[in-house]
């Protein structure tokens, strides 16, 4: 059940993600959830490292770290993603 609730938040980061970077990204949904997850998880050891990784009730910070951490991500993922395209296109 661990890896099914890492999709999900995963597939919701990336999607606010892409929705708070500007402009269009050309990076496909699977590609923004895969890095959703991953800036899901960088941004908990970042909460751990600031010491806010568990507070009662809702854990503001630690949420608002996962979403910076997934907007970087979606934004580096996405202009590697069109340089990669892009050579491919041309050869």
């Amino acid at each position: 059940m661990g890896w099914l609730w890492a999709i999900i938040v995963g597939f919701v980061l990336g999607l606010l993600a892409k929705a708070i970077l500007p402009g269009k990204q050309h990076s496909p949904l699977w590609l923004a959830t895969i890095f959703g997850i991953i800036g899901g998880i960088a941004g908990n050891a970042l909460a751990r490292a600031f010491g806010i990784e568990a507070t009662p009730g809702i854990d503001w910070g630690r949420h608002a770290l996962q979403v910076a951490a997934a907007v970087v991500l979606v934004g580096l993922g996405d202009m590697l993603y069109m340089s990669m395209r892009g050579k491919k296109q041309r050869a």
